[in-house]
């Protein structure tokens, strides 16, 4: 698996449904992960499906809280609260998959 390269801008959406505690961590954990990995490198649109339902069709959002990294390509998704900071990075691709690790 390739890692994207250091100076990569990154594009996320963060696709939730209202101000849940679950949507609010999800938040809280890009937010974090954001600012130690890609500091300067990237842009989060959160998008609220209470608000705007009609935008899962596009990304194909079944279960929220979800993340949808659009650039660098290819389309990633992340689903869950991002609390699995490994889980998300590799899934971002800053960090390889450790052998055995699952991804999506």
């Amino acid at each position: 698996m390739a890692v994207a390269a250091d100076d990569s801008r990154y594009e996320l959406r963060l696709y939730v449904a209202g101000q849940t505690p679950k949507s609010l961590t999800a938040f809280a954990n890009l937010k974090k992960i954001c600012e130690e990995h890609l500091a300067g490198r990237y842009r989060i649109e959160i998008i609220d499906l209470l608000e705007q339902p009609q935008l899962a069709a596009g990304d194909q959002i079944l279960a929220i809280p979800t993340l949808v990294r659009q650039l660098p390509q290819p389309l990633k998704k992340i689903i869950g609260d991002l609390s699995n900071t490994e889980r998300v990075l590799v899934g971002l691709d800053l960090r390889p998959a450790r052998s055995g690790m699952r991804t999506r």
